[in-house]
């Protein structure tokens, strides 16, 4: 049974390991990324027993705005619906904000917010700048 959870209780050994596992550059910076979580708004992890298999971050503004920055699950638990299941949490934890957004990197991923009810915004681009 897996446990889902907005308490912080990972370390930053278990967040590398989980993002270095779906190869996200994230994960070559674990003391920056373990920072920069446990300063979030939200962080949703996903356990099967004492390993870190999935996780969601959501930063906000408390009102407004909620951006969703990562959903990620390790390659040996894809396809269970886990991703999905933290998504739906989201929606329902920020029901009564204005917007919930997210930026997916891989527009394959697109399909899947769009499952769960999110829509491409007609006009808009993905910007960003990159300091590596």
């Amino acid at each position: 049974m897996m446990k889902y959870t907005e308490e912080k209780i990972f370390t930053q050994e278990q967040v590398q390991s989980l993002f270095l596992s779906v190869n996200w550059v994230s994960g070559n910076y674990p003391e920056r990324l373990y920072k920069a979580l446990m300063n979030s708004s939200t962080v949703l992890t996903v356990w099967d027993d004492e390993k870190l298999v999935g996780l969601t971050r959501v930063l906000d503004d408390t009102e407004m705005l909620a951006q969703i920055h990562y959903v990620l699950v390790h390659p040996d638990y894809q396809g269970q619906g886990i991703a999905g299941r933290m998504i739906e949490y989201v929606k329902e934890k920020y029901k009564h904000f204005l917007y919930i957004e997210a930026m997916p990197e891989d527009k394959n991923n697109v399909p899947f917010y769009q499952k769960h009810g999110f829509s491409v915004m007609e006009n808009g681009a993905a910007i960003q700048i990159c300091n590596l």
